[in-house]
């Protein structure tokens, strides 16, 4: 009987050691795809993540005055630049950038309310906008206000990854109901003149192969 006992004891003992080691790549593997899992989400992008953004007619705003709901309010810029605030009537919005239209929105106020704290958010860019996809560093939708070339688009986009085609970039504009595909060689932009070098217009694609 003892014998018995003792020659099932070691057949688990033999288990064990055999499924032990067989255990421990899985384990490592749950925890890489754990990490997988936990990795945090890329940034957004676009104008509406981009401090530097200027203000424009019809984008639209959420005005933010700490501890005063009367004052916090969802604005839009008019035609002619301004929005319209409770105390302070009109207030010139166009040409700003979100921090600096709170800023001035903070002096105005402070004739009315101790220490205002002003935030200001762009919940919807209605500017005229053009479309960059492909290996740039921030492919999507940006406003088109005022003059923009392809190369400053680029740049604005966080320019050509390492996978990057430089010298087979398209740039897809509807004309006339038609699409129209010029093809660009961003070294013949930045080294014979800037040919190639277009000037934006509303509804253009940048492609980076």
């Amino acid at each position: 009987m003892v014998k018995v006992l003792w020659a099932v004891a070691c057949s688990v003992l033999m288990v064990l050691n055999i499924a032990a080691p067989l255990a421990l790549p899985v384990f490592a593997q749950e925890t890489d795809n754990s990490a997988r899992i936990r990795r945090p989400a890329l940034p957004l992008t676009g104008s509406q993540a981009d401090p530097s953004y200027r203000l424009g007619p019809e984008d639209q705003l959420r005005i933010s005055v700490w501890d005063n709901k009367e004052l916090t309010l969802d604005l839009v810029v008019r035609p002619d630049g301004k929005i319209s605030m409770p105390l302070l009537q009109d207030v010139p919005a166009a040409g700003l950038t979100a921090a600096e239209l709170a800023a001035d929105i903070e002096g105005k106020l402070s004739a009315f309310i101790v220490n205002p704290a002003v935030t200001v958010i762009v919940l919807q860019v209605n500017a005229p906008k053009y479309y960059i996809i492909g290996y740039v560093g921030h492919p999507g939708t940006y406003p088109l206000r005022g003059d923009t070339s392809v190369l400053q688009a680029l740049a604005l986009a966080g320019g050509l990854t390492q996978f990057a085609s430089p010298r087979s970039i398209k740039l897809i504009r509807a004309t006339r109901g038609k699409q129209e595909v010029r093809k660009i060689n961003f070294y013949d932009i930045i080294d014979d003149g800037g040919e190639g070098n277009y000037l934006l217009k509303p509804g253009d694609t940048i492609v980076v192969p």
